[in-house]
């Protein structure tokens, strides 16, 4: 499995195809986040929205670095096709990782706050939130799914404002407006990390409807 996240991992970066997500999410919190004297709360709240929708779209650009005939080369050295999709879950958290470490350290050097720890585990929980919701969109609306990535994009962008904007729909919503809220980063760990455990439990759906209709495909 860590040889097969490996190989996904160099593939992603040498094709490139990360440069859009990651320069959109270093736009949208230098953005979101320069010269803010705020409290963390609301400021990490901010970078968390900016992580789902590049989430998603790493997570479908993983997806998509194969056409179907190498795929099917990847899963028969794999073993099976979960194995494969396990892999490439895992190599969209490392990246999710990645945004989430520059996402606690950016707004640092671009604004003016105190620091302290409960501000930092805060912070990782709010942007995993965002990235285990925007992987699940991301394999729902992945090429393994749908055949035609124009419904996958519209449906992405419908699962992305639904997330977003629907009171009490998500996690994400749920958690931003509580943050927004907030001015003590203590207070919020719990309630933030039981979100994050929701989050957790929607990629684990995701997962399972990809495999489901991956497998029916076959």
């Amino acid at each position: 499995m860590i040889a097969l996240v490996r190989y996904m991992f160099t593939t992603l970066l040498l094709s490139q195809r990360y440069l859009a997500p990651l320069l959109l999410f270093l736009g949208l919190v230098t953005v979101l986040t320069s010269s803010d004297a705020g409290p963390l709360t609301a400021t990490y709240a901010s970078v968390a929205g900016a992580v789902l929708p590049c989430s998603v779209w790493l997570t479908m650009a993983l997806i998509g670095l194969e056409d179907q005939p190498h795929r099917s080369i990847v899963v028969v050295s794999a073993g099976s096709r979960l194995r494969v999709l396990l892999a490439t879950v895992g190599t969209a958290s490392v990246w999710c990782l990645l945004l989430t470490a520059a996402g606690l350290v950016l707004p640092l050097m671009l604004g003016t706050h105190t620091l302290g720890l409960a501000d930092l585990v805060l912070g990782a929980e709010a942007q995993l939130t965002c990235a285990f919701t925007g992987m699940a969109i991301g394999l729902v609306c992945s090429r393994l799914v749908f055949r035609r990535q124009g419904y996958a994009l519209v449906l992405a962008l419908v699962l992305l404002l639904a997330v977003l904007l629907g009171k009490g729909v998500s996690p994400v919503n749920i958690m931003l407006t509580r943050l927004q809220d907030s001015s003590d980063s203590a207070d919020a760990l719990v309630p933030t990390g039981v979100l994050l455990a929701v989050a957790a439990g929607f990629l684990a759906v995701g997962v399972a409807v990809t495999q489901a209709i991956t497998r029916r495909k076959a």
